[in-house]
């Protein structure tokens, strides 16, 4: 779906399940700090996720605002929403979960204790937010989303994937509630912009990726701090981090198109066939070759043959 704005325009991918809807936006403003602003009266329950942008959004149902940027993710409960985007950048992207109130209680109720607080102010009427403190999207997360986002499946296997995906993401939320301190090293916004252009550049570069002191003098930042804040922002190490990204994009190529395997180890930066054939093995448990011959095997996983943590 497509539709324009005073401001921009929004491209919208929706799929609508019995008791849920799932929401993928791009918004592309046509003008410096364009506004945004969307209602409804629905009476659900949003999984929120920022994918890309810098924007500052008013939530009228909380009388509260917040200041976010790069990728992060809250829960969020009120009777009827009222929001007013601020852009700060060009494109803002996000994606969201909306579960029936009734259908998310059933579930969340048999959370960890963090859910079933949130649960409780939502039983009580309260309009709430699950923290504060917004959480940045850690690697599962991100996995998730792009999992639901690309599943080609056809129909109703599709509608049981994302309905599995939808439970799995709102699991992931909870337990990173729960388990995530808040930061101990990295407490400036600004400490956070550079991180969060350090973790892009990486994206855009996996092909050859600058090393910690490359990537420390382009972000304007000293190395210690990159790769402690790194850690603590992200959940892994910059090495581990590119090597995820590296082994989830060869998979995807492999599924995805009919390049060589030769092909393939080049593009996501690995010096021969071999020390790639090994590498990805030992992530998946299986050969480039077997997965090039039996696809269905990453389908049956949900298209991730093994851990790749956070």
């Amino acid at each position: 779906m497509t539709r324009n704005f005073p401001d921009g325009t929004i491209n919208s991918k929706l799929w609508q399940l019995d008791n849920l809807r799932i929401t993928h936006s791009i918004v592309d403003f046509n003008k410096r700090n364009g506004i945004l602003k969307a209602e409804n009266d629905q009476d659900t329950v949003r999984l929120h996720f920022g994918l890309q942008g810098n924007y500052d959004f008013r939530y009228q149902q909380l009388n509260a605002s917040y200041q976010l940027f790069g990728s992060h993710n809250n829960i969020m409960y009120s009777k009827g929403i009222g929001l007013e985007v601020f852009s700060k950048c060009p494109r803002v992207e996000t994606f969201g979960v909306e579960f029936d109130k009734d259908y998310f209680i059933n579930l969340a109720q048999q959370g960890n204790s963090t859910l079933r607080i949130f649960t409780d102010k939502i039983i009580s009427h309260q309009n709430c937010i699950m923290a504060e403190g917004w959480r940045h999207n850690n690697f599962k997360i991100q996995q998730v989303i792009s999992d639901m986002i690309n599943c080609k499946l056809a129909e109703p296997l599709k509608n049981l994937f994302l309905l599995s995906k939808s439970i799995e993401l709102l699991v992931l939320q909870a337990d990173l509630y729960e388990t995530a301190p808040q930061n101990q090293f990295i407490k400036r916004n600004s400490d956070r912009k550079r991180l969060l252009e350090a973790k892009e550049l990486l994206y855009l570069n996996i092909k050859n990726p600058p090393n910690i002191n490359q990537l420390a003098k382009t972000i304007g930042i000293n190395e210690y701090k990159l790769k402690k804040g790194f850690k603590e922002l992200f959940g892994t190490t910059i090495y581990g981090f590119i090597y995820k990204i590296r082994m989830n994009m060869a998979l995807q190529l492999l599924l995805d198109t009919e390049r060589t395997i030769q092909d393939i180890a080049l593009e996501t930066g690995f010096s021969s066939p071999q020390h790639f054939s090994n590498a990805f093995k030992n992530q998946f448990a299986f050969t480039p070759k077997y997965i090039r011959k039996n696809p269905e095997v990453a389908q049956k996983n949900n298209g991730l043959l093994g851990d790749l943590g956070q």
